[in-house]
């Protein structure tokens, strides 16, 4: 067993004693609660016996606390995310949310549409979309319906559905956008020809 795994074990009974300690609680007390009995619970904090998932678990239940402080898992590195701006065509994403599977967060930054404000580039996809206007005027296109949405309104929609934003102001709009992988993928990385 690696030395740190090792001492991730030899401090688990250290702390179930200072856990119940610190609750008051007896030997016994804790037995009848966890059904478990007061010489395996002794084993237990005394290093004897090696505690099980299950016993962890009940033992997690009986005091109302985490797993994590049971066994002392190390603390979670630091959650930030640094997101780094990808600017596609004029548009500004700057991603919310690391590259892990699932859902996908986004800020989105819409400048002031020039030209033809009428003529929209509909796209579909798989997935399924939804965003929230942080500020300004946004024009929303989901098939034939047409919608405009201001600050504090959102949206969401199927992205089988031929669909576009725009910004529809006279100032750049913000967007807080959430899509899965495939909506990423067309959004971001796909290659206009």
């Amino acid at each position: 067993m690696p030395d740190d795994l090792q001492r991730v074990v030899d401090g688990v009974g250290p702390r179930l004693r200072a856990l119940r300690n610190r609750h008051n609680r007896t030997l016994e007390q804790l037995a009848e609660v966890t059904g478990m009995s007061v010489s395996t619970l002794s084993r237990l904090e005394s290093g004897q016996r090696r505690p099980t998932l299950d016993v962890l678990l009940q033992l997690s239940r009986a005091y109302g606390v985490p797993l994590d402080e049971l066994v002392g898992a190390p603390a979670i590195g630091d959650p930030r995310i640094r997101p780094r701006p990808v600017n596609r065509n004029g548009v500004v994403w700057v991603p919310l949310s690391g590259p892990a599977g699932g859902p996908r967060a986004f800020k989105q930054v819409l400048p002031v549409t020039a030209g033809n404000k009428d003529q929209l580039d509909l796209q579909t996809h798989e997935g399924h979309e939804w965003l929230y206007v942080l500020s300004g005027l946004v024009r929303l296109a989901v098939g034939d319906k047409d919608f405009e949405l201001s600050t504090g309104e959102a949206a969401e929609f199927d992205t089988r559905v031929p669909h576009a934003v725009a910004n529809a102001g006279t100032v750049p709009a913000e967007l807080l956008i959430l899509f899965g992988p495939q909506g990423e993928r067309v959004h971001l990385k796909a290659r206009t020809v």
